[in-house]
C-alpha cells in the first residue's frame, strides 16, 4: 500500500489556466520529489478594462511519501 499526501496550492498565470497548472507543478517539483498527479480544485481570472489580465487556479498535488 502507497501513502500518499496532498499539497493545496495556488497558483497564477498571464497566460492560460493551463500554464497556472504547469507552473504550480513546476514550483512544486523543486521541493517535492514523486509528484503522481495535479487535480485543479477551482479557477478564477482577474478583469481589467474588459479584459482578463490573470488566470488563477488553486491546485492539489498528490505525491508518495512511501511506496509498498
Amino acid at each position: 500500500m502507497a501513502i500518499l499526501k496532498v499539497l493545496e496550492i495556488l497558483s497564477s498565470s498571464k497566460k492560460s489556466w493551463e500554464d497556472a497548472t504547469a507552473q504550480a507543478v513546476k514550483e512544486a517539483s523543486k521541493s517535492v520529489k514523486g509528484i503522481t498527479s495535479v487535480y485543479v480544485q477551482d479557477q478564477s481570472a482577474v478583469v481589467k478594462n474588459g479584459k482578463i489580465t490573470e488566470y488563477r487556479v488553486n491546485v492539489k498535488i498528490t505525491f508518495a511519501i512511501r511506496k509498498k
